[in-house]
């Protein structure tokens, strides 16, 4: 089943931290790039460096297959969309 919703990006990132588990897939669109991947882990914002919360990703593409680390604050303003996609369900987020 796939559902489609808009979200505001502060909506977006509570979502992306009460609903997204280790093991699922988490695509992000966001300033021309495309990062689909397993989800591999969670990173709570820290305010000695600054960096956001951030999300572990097991890149998925074809070319490139590699661990990445996505930091929220750094995507605010160049996230477009989101897609969570789960054993039971997708759910495409476009970003306000």
């Amino acid at each position: 089943m796939v559902e489609e919703v808009e979200m505001s990006f502060e909506e977006a990132l509570n979502y992306v931290k009460t609903n997204v588990e280790v093991g699922d897939l988490l695509e992000l669109s966001y300033n021309r790039i495309f990062a689909p991947g397993e989800v591999l882990g969670f990173t709570e914002p820290d305010e000695v460096t600054g960096e956001g919360f951030r999300v572990g990703l097991q890149l998925t593409g074809e070319i490139l297959n590699q661990s990445i680390e996505l930091d929220f604050n750094e995507l605010e303003d160049d996230l477009i969309e989101m897609r969570h996609i789960t054993d039971e369900k997708e759910l495409i987020i476009e970003i306000l």
